[in-house]
């Protein structure tokens, strides 16, 4: 080889050394990036733009760390700032937003590194501080529960972004700690999921059938918009892939049992009686965008973020949107059933607490404000309806001696409900045969209930803000912990007299408000947003 190559192919190789380290713009500056000029940076923070907290954070973290830098570190891959940005991308997946954390902004400075120390140590400090806020909102929820949820009364989680960061880094195991952020129990991982396969599908399939407003359809008849139904039901299938959503013709005007079948499938999703009555209700369900679905999901995994991320071996989960209470037993569902909640005006709030006692065969002191207004026009009404319901009419709490209805002028009561009424156990009690009480500053209690008829209404808000049971002796058995129940217990609570049981164990319950949750064998369901609280907290958020 001639002196001339060998020079050349020297340049050559000098020249593609060059290249490489200008592919990592990052490299020389990283190296230049000192603690002073992290610690200058932060002294005068105020051009961040940042919130007084989040810079007393970032003081919080940097001095920690004798101002070394995290992210801009001496090494060629910089592999922990590619994990930072790559982990801010994944936001949207989460159902949050990846522009809230400055992800864009990121990038382009990452691109700009090689021109100034200064963009280096801004790159550093948005870095940690998009970290601290996804790992905060992650954590505990991205907004304030109270503020985007009046009703909402479960302490969010606390969380020290500051302290998880430096241990993470401490233990060199920062991507593992960053993917545990988020609740990894099975509720959420399917609501994620089902997020990111419904987002796809808007983006491939952005149309959506509409189906018009139109007098109930029963089976075995023909309708004019039977094809549009058969349609949107097929739409249903390529995102929910439920087999019965496949169907064999998608032109047939005739409403027959293939069809039936599929809108009993799509009625149970949306928490429909399913009765295969295309009504009011179903077309309802039918015709709600997709987007509103995403909106729904992504509300709903902020909604678990609110919750405690320790929940318990065994709990009671009762979803106050989704008419659904669900025993839970080691992550397995042990118990389900239907309930009845609040009216609108009666709205039954979130809160938790801990199943401590029931009642066998209770008796029901009636609140004032529902003697007032719901059972006084009754009596008024009809003057044997206190007597005939098994009412007692005290004087005053005392109750030592009661009072002959027929002997009041209840149509002389004009404002206000001067007794104390109580309804005696039996067969008719409000109450049913038994109640579930948890301490509480609502006075909400889980009870039986007489009016079985009403757990086959879709919307299933009668009752004064209490929950009603539609299973109560299999919710006594699971609080009990036992297979079965006993003979004593099954003793007391035929004899019809009224009996204190105290769990052995507190059992604890969250009522929670979720409209979109996706079962134990991965099937979506959606209900109502029955007391606005979704749109109230989704227009809170922005989203």
């Amino acid at each position: 080889m001639t002196n001339h190559h060998s020079t050349s192919i020297v340049i050559f190789l000098q020249l593609l050394s060059c290249l490489y380290l200008l592919s990592i713009p990052s490299l020389s500056l990283a190296l230049m990036l000192e603690p002073g000029d992290i610690k200058r940076r932060l002294s005068s923070a105020t051009s961040l733009a940042l919130k007084k907290s989040a810079v007393e954070d970032l003081q919080r973290l940097y001095a920690a760390r004798q101002y070394q830098a995290i992210w801009l570190t001496a090494t060629a891959e910089l592999p922990s700032l590619d994990i930072a940005l790559d982990f801010i991308a994944t936001a949207d997946t989460e159902g949050l937003d990846s522009q809230d954390y400055q992800l864009q902004q990121l990038r382009h400075l990452r691109q700009g590194l090689q021109q100034s120390a200064e963009v280096a140590a801004e790159l550093e400090l948005r870095t940690s501080n998009a970290i601290l806020t996804l790992a905060k909102d992650l954590s505990r929820g991205r907004l304030s529960a109270t503020a985007a949820d009046p009703d909402w009364h479960i302490s969010q989680p606390t969380f020290d972004a500051v302290a998880f960061l430096l241990e993470a880094l401490k233990s060199n195991k920062l991507l593992k700690s960053l993917q545990g952020l988020s609740p990894q129990n099975p509720s959420y991982q399917r609501l994620k999921q089902t997020l990111a396969r419904y987002r796809q599908h808007i983006i491939d399939h952005p149309t959506w059938i509409h189906i018009p407003t139109t007098p109930s359809i029963r089976p075995s008849t023909a309708d004019d918009i039977i094809p549009l139904i058969r349609q949107r039901i097929a739409q249903a299938y390529t995102i929910d892939s439920i087999a019965e959503f496949q169907l064999t013709s998608d032109v047939s005007r005739q409403y027959d049992d293939e069809l039936v079948a599929a809108i009993k499938a799509f009625q149970t999703q949306h928490g429909l009686n399913a009765d295969g009555i295309i009504g009011k209700n179903t077309i309802r369900a039918l015709n709600i965008p997709l987007a509103w679905k995403i909106r729904q999901l992504r509300i709903a995994m902020e909604r678990l973020r609110w919750l405690p991320r320790n929940l318990g071996k065994r709990y009671l989960m009762v979803n106050t949107s989704g008419f659904r209470l669900t025993a839970v037993e080691q992550n397995e569902h042990a118990l389900s059933m239907r309930i009845i909640v609040g009216r609108d005006y009666r709205s039954t709030p979130s809160f938790n607490g801990a199943l401590s006692h029931m009642i066998l065969n209770p008796h029901w002191n009636v609140p004032t404000s529902i003697a007032t207004k719901d059972l006084l026009p009754k009596q008024q009404k009809d003057p044997s309806f206190f007597a005939s319901g098994n009412y007692k009419i005290f004087s005053n709490h005392s109750r030592n001696e009661t009072i002959d209805p027929s002997t009041i002028n209840w149509h002389a009561l004009k404002k206000g409900f001067p007794y104390v009424l109580r309804q005696e156990p039996g067969a008719h009690n409000a109450l049913g045969r038994i109640k579930f009480m948890f301490p509480n500053s609502f006075d909400i209690y889980l009870h039986d209930t007489p009016s079985k008829s009403l757990f086959q209404k879709d919307i299933r808000t009668f009752s004064s803000g209490c929950i009603r049971l539609e299973k109560p002796l299999e919710l006594a058995s699971f609080a009990l912990g036992e297979q079965s129940l006993s003979e004593d217990f099954l003793k007391h609570f035929d004899s019809g007299a009224t009996k204190t049981m105290h769990l052995r164990k507190p059992l604890p319950i969250y009522l929670v408000y979720i409209t979109a949750w996706v079962d134990e064998h991965e099937k979506v369901h959606f209900s109502p947003d029955i007391y606005g609280r979704d749109l109230r907290a989704l227009q809170y958020a922005g989203w």
